[in-house]
Order: structure tokens, then sequence, then C-alpha cells
């Protein structure tokens, strides 16, 4: 993981000298500010990647120190150290983007944990920006895929990890998630960029069309082969071939292309030459591929072969900071391609859209954004521009009103998920819980705290 470069702002000299100390022992670089003033001096003085704050010091106070610090550089990640026990102050610094608190006396295991937590996401945020900037330089425009959650982010790092290699990939998730398009990230990342990258369909093709579709036909080879065709496999040499649908190819076509996988040679339908071709494979499916082999309907030894990495895309609804940030970018797309001025949405368009479920995902969030921007009358959509109805089943803790508006606040959803995770974690099984809901033990105990919940 990354080391970090590290600022301790603490007024007491012993706390700051075995905070120092340890997290020297740990391989990180560390500065010392002994109060607020001289702490600011320090961050406008080089570069930090965390600070560790005390909240109670003479002078500038930790919170004051910490408005200043995200004027300064909104990047830089901040943990609040505070005396134990008092929760308000880790209230009042999450709400002034502090990404955690840690408790006096510090327990120093837990405090690895948190730096090692820091250096993780920092690595992942600087490894997507190198695949960014890979993508500009070979001319792939960088926000085909579109996001801002951990989850998505930590699924591109993946991508451009194993884009340098020829290893085959199985995307999974569900339909409208984007399995092509991180198929296409996959292909324009690596050393086979320059070539084709093919995309077939396996569930829109008859078992005798799929065959031919893959590997080609002689003239003759069936009714109405009147001229040679070439095949997708021969196509993708040097390049990349994206089987979409994968589940749904049929035992004979599993046969033949498990055959391909591992010899890369093939044979036209009706043909008696073999043909070499270097192709990379990446496939996709929605469906369940381990119970399908169960059930005898795909094959174990072709599924090992897909299955060197998978990488499994998460249902729109499982990473709702992507929904505001691809409103955004589909409203500025269509705005353009219509020759509309599109600025927005009214705030109940907005509501409405963050709290729907999304089961078509980001196909759908795409379509309803494309249709709302066509039939716009004024310059920001709203709610009437939206395809919604009141007898909608996709809204996230719907509540119907005289006007059939749905006014669940985020903080009701929050702590309804919160109750849900923590009964299905069992009593006192808070680190379970945490893990599930993606934040940390503290950031779960200063939610229960804030919502008047108890940890049983």
């Amino acid at each position: 993981m990354k080391k970090l470069h590290i600022l301790i702002v603490e007024d007491g000299q012993s706390q700051r000298e075995m905070l120092r100390d340890f997290l020297l022992k740990a391989g990180h670089t560390v500065v010392e500010a002994e109060n607020g003033d001289n702490g600011i001096k320090r961050l406008q003085m080089g570069h930090f990647d965390l600070i560790l704050l005390d909240y109670k010091m003479p002078g500038m106070d930790g919170m004051e120190v910490l408005k200043e610090v995200k004027k300064i550089n909104p990047g830089i990640d901040v943990v609040i150290i505070t005396a134990y026990g008092t929760i308000e102050t880790a209230v009042e610094a999450m709400k002034a983007d502090a990404i955690d608190y840690i408790a006096k006396p510090i327990e120093f295991d837990e405090l690895l944990t948190l730096v090692d937590r820091v250096s993780e996401r920092r690595t992942l945020i600087s490894e997507n920006e190198i695949l960014r900037h890979e993508l500009k330089e070979k001319g792939v425009t960088a926000d085909q895929i579109i996001y801002r959650s951990p989850k998505m982010r930590e699924l591109i790092n993946m991508a451009g990890r194993v884009a340098g290699s020829s290893i085959t990939v199985l995307l999974q998730g569900e339909s409208g998630t984007g399995k092509e398009l991180m198929a296409r990230l996959i292909h324009n990342l690596s050393p086979r960029s320059e070539k084709p990258v093919i995309a077939v369909n396996c569930g829109a093709l008859p078992e005798s069309l799929l065959e031919s579709e893959l590997f080609g036909h002689e003239k003759g080879a069936f009714t109405g082969a009147a001229m040679r065709r070439t095949g997708r496999c021969e196509e993708a040499d040097g390049g990349t071939l994206f089987l979409d649908e994968i589940g749904e190819i049929s035992f004979p076509v599993q046969v033949k292309l498990l055959r391909f996988l591992q010899e890369h040679e093939f044979q036209r339908l009706g043909g008696n030459q073999t043909i070499h071709s270097d192709v990379r494979i990446i496939s996709a499916t929605n469906r369940n591929l381990e119970a399908e082999i169960k059930e005898g309907a795909f094959r174990e030894d072709l599924f090992y072969r897909l299955n060197v990495v998978a990488i499994s895309l998460p249902p729109l609804r499982e990473r709702k900071e992507d929904v505001h940030v691809l409103i955004e970018h589909f409203i500025k797309k269509y705005s353009a391609d219509n020759g509309k001025e599109i600025i927005g949405l009214t705030s109940e368009a907005q509501d409405m859209l963050l709290k729907y479920d999304y089961p078509g995902n980001v196909r759908e969030l795409k379509n309803i954004i494309e249709r709302a921007v066509v039939i716009a009358r004024e310059s920001s959509i709203s709610l009437e521009d939206l395809p919604f109805r009141d007898t909608d089943d996709h809204i996230s803790g719907s509540i119907k009103t005289d006007t059939g508006l749905l006014r669940k606040s985020i903080e009701e959803l929050e702590r309804k998920m919160i109750i849900e995770v923590m009964e299905k974690s069992g009593a006192h099984q808070t680190a379970k819980a945490a893990e599930a809901l993606g934040i940390s033990v503290r950031m779960l105990f200063y939610r229960l705290k804030k919502y008047g919940l108890k940890e049983s």
C-alpha cells in the first residue's frame, strides 16, 4: 500500500511523539505541529495525504483548523483526535468533512487500521488517475464509465491491473450495469488497443447461426451459405472478442469455444482448414453460471477457462453515489445531441431520481434522462417529464402523499438500512455490520448515536 505523508497537529508533546514514532515505524513520513497555527503553516509549505488533528488545543481548536484545511486542500483526509466519550465532537467533525475520529487514549492497532484504510483509498485514487491519463493519451474518452462510488473505483482499478495481460475475464452483473463498457475499457487499456474489439451477443442468435458467427463458414456449408464468411474469432485476431450473454450458448458451441480457448485454433463451419487466431476473450453474463453447472446447462471446464478473473459490476441501486454524476453526464450529452439547453433538474425531479431503484440500472437511467431532455418544455427537467407513476414499485422507502409524491428523507432511509443490517448481523456484531454497510465501526457508532439506536 501507499506510504503516506502525515501531519500530526497535537499540543501534547508526549502524545505527539508517541504518534510520530509509531507511524515512522510503520513506514510513513511524519511532520509535527504543536498547535493549529503551525499546523496550517506546515500544510501551506508541503504536501500531505493525512492529518491527525487534536480537537482540543489552545488558540485554534480542531474544528477551526479543519475548516481551514478544507479551504486550502479539500482532498486531504483529516482524522480528529478527541477525548473518550465526546461523541458530539465527532458529529461536528463529520459534518465538517473529517473522514473519521479516534478517541484518547489511542489504541495503536485501531490507528494502524485507520491509516491503512486511508492508504488503500489513496492508492486506488492514484491508480485511477493513471488509468485516465493512459486513456487520454490513447484518445479514448475517460467518461465512458461515469462513477464516483468507491465500489466502481475499485472495479476500474481492477480493470487496469488485468488489462496488460491476455488473461480471460468474466464480467458478471445485471443487465444494464455496463459490462460491455467495462470490456471496452479493458481492451482500450491493453497492448491490443490498436487492434479491433468485436462484440457478439450470444443470446441473440440461434445455435446454428452463432457457430457461424464465431467461426465463419465455407460456401455450401449449409442451405443459404452462398459464399465463404469470415467469423468473429478470425476478425478479432490480435484484438479482443467480447462474448455477451455467454450463459446462453448451447453445449455443442461450448465444446468448440473451449477448444478455441485452449488451442487458439478453429475450423470454419463446413471446412477442413485449421485457422490460428490470437484473441483475448472477455465474456459477460447476468446469469449464475455456477448454478447452471450444477443443473447441467453449462460446462464446468469452460467456466474455469472463462473465469480466470471475475469482475462483478454492482447494480445502480447499490452505488447510489453515482446517480447524481450520471444524471449530469446524460443531461449534458442529450442536451447537446438534441440542440436543447437543459441546465438541470427541479428539486422534486431530483428527489424522485435519487430515490428510484433502477431495475434496469444505468441503461434505464440513460433512457429516462434522454426522454426527459426531449420532452422538457423548460430549461430544467421537472417531475412531469419523468416516466414514473404513483404505483411504481421501485422507489426506495416510498410514502404516498396527497399529491402522490414520495417524501421519505435520506436520514429515515439510512436509519432503516442500519437497523436491517444490524438485525442480520446479530447482537454486538458491529464490525460485521459496519463492513456490510461499507463504513468504519467508528462511523457506525456515530450513526447509532445520531439515530438513537442501541448496539443490541
